[in-house]
């Protein structure tokens, strides 16, 4: 009999979690204004919020963290770092950041202007945010079918080529400052873009002269399903396809406290050196010192560590199967889901889950809180309230997706709390019918609202 998978580590430490009452989760969302985000993490007892630097560290990466080098400037910890980046990610210039929306906001001040035009596959939230906030447009160029939640496109982050070459012969090359291409594409589902699909993106821009760079945020799970699904890398490194993935790019911005491992922190990389010493300007304007970047030199490490450690098969399988576990449990469920399966987390249609939630009501939050009320679990609304109101006409925009994301920490949760998150939706699943009604808005900011946004019952 052949021996069963198994995870590649095992567990040195464990946090205790409180299990409240329905009673007292009721009182606690509605304190915070029906917005998940304002819930304080003791009120919260399986937080799928975010995949963003909520997972576990490594043993060395905590030596690491034991032996940075804190000096302001030719850290040693960062030099390690920029060793690993030059030699795994095949970048020769780097600027360390806080986070990933800082290596945006260093990038695009230096890049977009106003009336500029990105085009892109599905960009984040704070992506757009930061191409809105300099009055340019993002513009979503993703493939058709990763609006469809029950095809099986194994790369449904793939770019259009028709929709890019629009874009690219509608404005002056002068408007275009670069093609963004998102790995994997979170906003469409934790969806992965094929090699096949980033050589084509970078060719076509080629020939317009367009340069190509990356949301690097979640590159070893977009390399992960390239060797998974990919015909000619089945033999091939994580490593490698990693290396050949940036080769198509001029640079990436990366949030390293995705697949750096890390609990903060972010990268600017480039290839051009004279980019580099303009972003440098604004990286020590925002961030802080070139070597450091609004981190302590123990970060640094940490992150050099996980960069190690994530582009290694092993931890990816572990990883991306979890996830998958959830989703399959879903699925026999009854329950709607983005399919494949994301690499980082499961993403839950809204509008076939609660048809009769109007849209205008809120219908992904207003599952997200149902289940926060039924067991406890915070996940986070990707919909109407992220993607924010149209700058010109400030109405809602909705999205082609309604949905709810579960986004799976790495190396936290036992796959007992995935049964216990699966179970959980199919209470709600159950009684879909008799919810009727969302929420309205109380408070908005301006901008990146689903942050901070207050909300009463409709």
């Amino acid at each position: 009999m052949e021996l069963p998978w198994v995870e590649p580590y095992k567990i040195k430490m464990t946090e205790d979690i409180y299990i409240s009452t329905r009673e007292e989760r009721e009182k606690w969302i509605e304190e915070a204004g029906y917005n998940l985000f304002n819930l304080t993490s003791d009120k919260v007892f399986v937080d799928l919020l975010t995949d963003s630097g909520t997972g576990a560290m490594s043993d060395r990466q905590w030596a690491e963290m034991m032996v940075g080098d804190e000096s302001y400037a030719g850290s040693q910890s960062f030099l390690k770092l920029k060793k690993v980046v030059n030699e795994i990610l095949g970048l020769p210039h780097v600027l360390p950041t806080h986070q990933g929306r800082a290596a945006e906001n260093v990038l695009f001040s230096v890049l977009v202007k106003e009336g500029m035009v990105v085009p892109g596959n599905s960009h984040f939230d704070t992506t757009k945010g930061h191409i809105e906030f300099r009055k340019a447009h993002a513009v979503d160029c993703t493939i058709d079918e990763a609006f469809d939640i029950h095809d099986l496109h194994p790369f449904k982050g793939n770019i259009d080529l028709n929709k890019l070459e629009e874009v690219y012969k509608s404005h002056p090359k002068e408007h275009i400052p670069f093609c963004l291409v998102t790995v994997t594409c979170n906003t469409s589902g934790g969806q992965p873009v094929s090699m096949e699909n980033i050589k084509a993106v970078k060719a076509l821009s080629d020939q317009y002269g367009i340069p190509v760079y990356f949301d690097a945020a979640r590159f070893a799970e977009n390399a992960y399903f390239i060797k998974e699904r990919e015909a000619g890398y089945q033999n091939k490194t994580i490593k490698e396809i990693v290396k050949e993935m940036f080769s198509y790019g001029e640079g990436f911005t990366m949030s390293a406290k995705k697949d750096g491992l890390v609990n903060i922190g972010g990268l600017l990389c480039l290839r051009d050196e004279s980019l580099y010493r303009t972003c440098g300007n604004f990286g020590i304007i925002y961030e802080g010192y070139l070597t450091y970047g609004g981190l302590a030199g123990r970060d640094l490490g940490a992150l050099a560590q996980g960069l190690m450690e994530s582009t290694e098969h092993p931890y990816l399988k572990a990883r991306i199967s979890q996830v998958e576990y959830l989703g399959n449990k879903l699925i026999e469920f009854g329950i709607p889901v983005q399919k494949p399966i994301g690499g980082h987390a499961v993403f839950v249609d809204a509008l076939s889950f609660l048809p009769n939630v109007p849209r205008e009501q809120y219908t992904a939050q207003t599952l997200g809180i149902e289940l926060y009320k039924e067991a406890g679990v915070r996940g986070v609304e990707i919909g109407t309230l992220l993607a924010d109101r149209d700058p010109e006409t400030r109405l809602d925009r909705f999205p082609k997706l309604e949905l709810l994301r579960l986004a799976i920490p790495r190396k936290t949760y036992s796959y007992n709390h995935m049964d216990y998150i699966a179970v959980a939706l199919k209470n709600i699943y159950d009684r879909r019918n008799d919810i009727t009604s969302g929420y309205e808005i109380v408070w908005e900011s301006p901008i990146l609202r689903h942050f901070t946004v207050e909300l009463k019952k409709k």
